[in-house]
């Protein structure tokens, strides 16, 4: 079993940023994807980003350009950095570690509010 621990959430003004951090308890292999999910009230879980151990990165349509995705392989952690943060990005974002076909982690959940 893995668990993912996230923290860096919280309360921010409209305009700010926060930096997310996912820390996985285990390496499992070398070749997986970690990434940022987050769902408001009342809405579905939708993709934030996603990085692959090799790097390659893929964000949601509504970050443009404001969030960045990274990890440290070695410390098995990924990490979300966002700026220009809006009212609509309020909601539990969590973090997820998976491997297509093999196994699915996901994180508890931290959450960020966006203050106008």
């Amino acid at each position: 079993q893995v668990q993912l621990v996230e923290s860096g959430g919280g309360l921010v003004q409209a305009g700010g940023s926060l930096r997310l951090s996912c820390a996985a308890s285990r390496s499992i292999d070398s070749i997986n994807t970690m990434g940022w999910y987050r769902q408001a009230p009342g809405k579905q879980r939708e993709l934030v980003a996603t990085i692959t151990s090799g790097g390659r990165t893929r964000y949601g349509d509504f970050v443009q350009g404001r969030f960045t995705i990274s990890r440290d392989n070695a410390k098995n952690t990924v990490y979300l950095q966002m700026n220009s943060l809006k009212p609509e990005d309020t909601a539990v974002y969590y973090c997820k570690l998976s491997r297509e076909l093999r196994y699915e982690y996901w994180g508890q959940g931290t959450q960020v509010t966006v203050s106008s």
